[in-house]
């Protein structure tokens, strides 16, 4: 990891920051785990949980895309994400366990007391990530809300970011992106941003190696605040 007091790390002001939304905003991957496997087990597909957990991060197309190559299920990639994606917003819609991560909201209140710009880039299907947001009442604090099914290449690809970024009219290098998975890390990096790893169990053994720095919680992500080179008020004006 990264020393956060270098000048490598301090040398561009930090003007955005961009997170994704399952497993770091929301505590949501286990749930998506059990919804996933219900849709495996209709189609009888016979995923392990090394590949389940590859998926995070990646769109929903991306992952039956990658089943339905490796398994070749008799089913079109049409009928599966349909049913899917019913699934997961029926379920979703009832859950009352949906809750924000500890201190995510402290997080995004700061930052917009700060007039530091937020989005969300998740690969999450854009209803979804409405729904999430208005349940859990952190829409609110998002510049910028930004889908994997709204960029042609999903993550590790780099386009979500550079997408995002673009929509708040910040450049690559001054934004900040906070992932929890492999290819979240990857896009990010690839994009030419800095991004901050957060390790969480519920979203399987991600490898953040390549994050500039790692953190297990948004109390520990807290504590950096004052590490990290946020651009002053005047140059978001």
């Amino acid at each position: 990891m990264k020393d956060l007091n270098k000048s490598e790390w301090k040398a561009a002001s930090i003007k955005a920051v961009l997170f994704d939304m399952d497993g770091v905003l929301i505590d949501s991957e286990p749930i998506y785990f059990d919804i996933e496997r219900s849709s495996f087990d209709h189609f009888g597909v016979p995923v392990s949980e090394e590949d389940h957990h590859s998926f995070v991060g990646v769109t929903l197309e991306s992952m039956w895309e990658q089943i339905l190559d490796k398994h070749r299920i008799p089913f079109a990639l049409e009928q599966v994400l349909t049913y899917h994606k019913d699934n997961v917003m029926t379920i979703l819609s009832g859950h009352t366990e949906l809750t924000a991560m500890p201190q995510a909201e402290r997080w995004l209140s700061w930052l917009k007391e700060k007039q530091i710009p937020v989005a969300v880039a998740s690969s999450s299907p854009r209803p979804l990530i409405e729904l999430i947001m208005d349940k859990t009442g952190l829409g609110r604090y998002l510049d910028v809300r930004v889908s994997g099914e709204e960029v042609n290449h999903g993550k590790p690809a780099p386009d979500i970011f550079l997408h995002a970024a673009g929509l708040l009219g910040v450049e690559p290098s001054s934004c900040l992106v906070i992932e929890d998975s492999r290819n979240g890390v990857i896009a990010a990096k690839s994009a030419g941003m800095r991004c901050i790893g957060l390790q969480n169990p519920g979203s399987g053994n991600q490898d953040l190696s390549l994050a500039d720095h790692r953190v297990s919680s948004f109390e520990e992500l807290w504590a950096l605040k004052d590490s990290l080179p946020f651009a002053p008020l005047s140059s978001l004006t």
